[in-house]
Parts: structure tokens; sequence; C-alpha cells
């Protein structure tokens, strides 16, 4: 089958099954595990001078109204690289939430930098609670080196500040939220076998689609060790076999739900697609992907 006869009839699936809104939300929590906001207000909140794009606002204000109309029952907002670590936003998002507790969050530091580990625990300490994990970014084209200044993005995975931080999240409860081209799940599990009782999760998919199907085979080499959770987000249609592989090594216990969008019908497209997706699997589990999983690896 071509890529474009499976398009086609994945598609024409989507097309016949029957809208998730109009059939009425399914039983369970939904929680979207990645959401962007940002702020209108550019004096108060301002970008960081190395951003490395400049979004359109999507404000707290507009993300609730559209949850509410969802019916979503928590949020992680993932600190985005235009704030770099500016929390000033996220803390604002935390005190002006429609719900005590609906939202969580995770930070962006400089992972080998050598302050980073007490940077870290001082933010988890001023907001009790509230933020989960690390993002750590590994998306430079494969054979480029890593950086060591500017953006707060592609640091070396093998030096030992980065092993520091890794350890320091750990002992605060703190996931590793990892976002990056699968030639790096070499890398990734390299710290995964020598800090197995850390908790990593795997963005977009681990981003298979981009990959070779060697790096395919390393991403899913990850799935061996049970802290390790991948995030179905961003997905497309034609993906459905990537997923399938997926599903088969993590299993639905350790797949999280996330990238919604902030409007009804991009909502409604993206439930659509996950009950396309995970046609295969029972209720029971794809009611763990749509927020049961996240409910307990966020300790709602």
């Amino acid at each position: 089958m071509t890529r474009r006869t499976l398009l086609t009839t994945l598609s024409a699936g989507l097309a016949a099954a029957p809208s998730v809104l109009a059939a009425g939300r399914p039983s369970g929590p939904i929680v979207d595990t990645h959401v962007h906001l940002f702020a209108a207000d550019q004096k108060r909140f301002p970008f960081a001078p190395n951003a490395p794009y400049k979004p359109e606002p999507l404000t707290l204000e507009d993300y609730v109204t559209f949850a509410k109309a969802a019916g979503l029952d928590h949020a992680v907002i993932v600190h985005p690289e235009p704030y770099q670590d500016d929390y000033r936003y996220l803390e604002y998002s935390f005190a002006h939430e429609h719900v005590r507790g609906f939202f969580k969050g995770t930070c962006l530091f400089d992972p080998v930098a050598k302050d980073t580990p007490d940077r870290i625990a001082t933010l988890v300490g001023q907001n009790p609670g509230r933020i989960v994990a690390l993002r750590i970014h590994q998306t430079r084209k494969p054979g480029l080196p890593p950086t060591s200044t500017g953006a707060l993005k592609d640091r070396d995975m093998r030096a030992p500040e980065m092993k520091a931080t890794w350890k320091r999240c750990q002992q605060l409860g703190l996931a590793i939220q990892m976002h990056f081209h699968p030639f790096y799940a070499t890398q990734i599990l390299e710290l995964v076998e020598q800090l197995p009782d850390v908790t990593v999760v795997l963005d977009h998919l681990g981003r298979v689609a981009e990959g070779t199907p060697a790096e395919l085979a390393n991403v899913l080499k990850l799935a061996k060790h049970p802290k390790v959770v991948m995030k179905y987000s961003n997905a497309k249609a034609e993906m459905k076999p990537l997923v399938r592989k997926i599903y088969d090594a993590f299993g639905p216990n350790r797949l999280i739900w996330g990238y919604f969008g902030h409007d009804l019908p991009g909502y409604q497209k993206e439930a659509d697609l996950l009950e396309a997706m995970f046609d295969y699997a029972t209720e029971d589990d794809r009611g763990k992907i749509r927020g049961g999983n996240a409910i307990k690896l966020y300790k709602w």
C-alpha cells in the first residue's frame, strides 16, 4: 500500500466515524498534557531577547474558555521557548486558573548550567505541587555539535552537568520531558540506563515519522524501561502504523495525550483522530490515554 493510498483510506475512515463531541463526552478524565500559553501583554510578560520564535497570543483567558467548552479536567502548561527561563506568565496562569489545581506546568532551564539544579529546586519550592517536569530539547540535525550558549536547547546529553540535572529532578519528583529528533534516542537511553528511577516523558510520539527505521527502533527500545512514558501528540492520520508500533511497545498504561489546540473544531479533530487511531484498543484503555494515565503521572 502506498502512502497516498493509506492516507486516503484512513481519511475515509475518519470521515465515516461519528464525531466524538456529537456522540457525547466519553467517560473518565480528559487531560491535555501539552499546552503552550502566550500573553497578549508584552510589556508585562515579554518574550526573551533570544526567543527562537515570537508567536501570536494564546492567552490564559482564551484557553480557559475553550477548556470549559470542551469539558477538560486538567492541563499541563508546557513552558514555551519564547519565555526561556522567565516563569511570570506560567505563575500568572497558576494564580488565575478557573478551578483551583486545574493546571500544572513544566520548566525550561539550561540543563548543563551548574546552577540549574538549585534554580529548579527554587521554582518548585515557590510553586508547590505545580511543576511536574523539566523539558529538554535535542532537535538539531543529526551530526551537528551540541550548543553551549544561546537559547536553552540542544546541549550535550553526555555532559556530567546534564546527569546532575536529571538527578536533582528525580529528587524533586520531576520528570524529564524530552523533545527530540529520533537520532538522539540512543543518548537518552544512555541516561535512562544510568538513572532508571527518573521518569522520562517523550514528546510528540518521539517524532518517529522524521527518523529512519533504525532510529524508530531505538525510540522503541526506550519502552523497555518502565518509567519512560510516550506522549501521543502531533499525530497525523497516515501515522497510524507507526502509532500502533508505539502502542505495542509502551502499552496503554504508558501513553498520555496532548496538544489538542485551543478551539472546539481543533479539539474535535484531535478527539476523532484519537478514537480512529486507537480503534483496536478497548474503551478502558482509550480512557487511560485520554486522561487516566496523566492523572496518575502528574499526581492530580
